[in-house]
């Protein structure tokens, strides 16, 4: 006589995983438009301070206002907020606006490096972590312009 298994349907819990990248599932999993500041707060913090991040500090300005508002303001977009950065900056081409500069593997990995820092410092579940570095990590390598 063979078995065959079947759980008691009320016993059985659907398991949701988070869904990112949908209308703006990624802004409030961030913290809304606050939690995306504090992010690129901590994210410029860890730019400012780690040793790794030295070059990729040397190629901003000294006053890092319009850094932190640019970045604030595509991320509030691309997390599906208000997409207000082409009403201020003009239309996006992220790796054209970084062409000017020398970035390489050491580069892109110190941005990541600030990236996950900061995401590490934000209350946020794994998953969402993980998504954002993933996400992210194209247009880093898309502004990598040698090796």
């Amino acid at each position: 006589m063979t078995l065959i298994y079947r759980p008691d349907p009320s016993s059985v819990k659907e398991k949701t995983t988070p869904v990112y990248g949908v209308g703006d599932s990624t802004l409030t999993a961030a913290g809304g438009e606050e939690g995306v500041k504090c992010l690129v707060d901590s994210f410029y913090h860890y730019m400012d301070t780690l040793p790794e991040a030295a070059d990729i500090r040397a190629m901003h300005a000294s006053d890092l206002t319009e850094s932190r508002e640019k970045l604030t303001t595509f991320l509030i977009g691309w997390m599906g907020g208000p997409s207000r950065y082409s009403e201020k900056y003009g239309s996006i081409n992220i790796p054209g606006a970084h062409r000017h500069l020398s970035i390489g593997i050491a580069e892109k990995e110190a941005w990541l490096l600030c990236m996950q820092k900061a995401l590490d410092d934000q209350d946020y579940e794994e998953v969402f972590k993980r998504y954002v570095m993933v996400q992210l990590s194209f247009p880093a390598e898309m502004c990598r312009n040698r090796t």
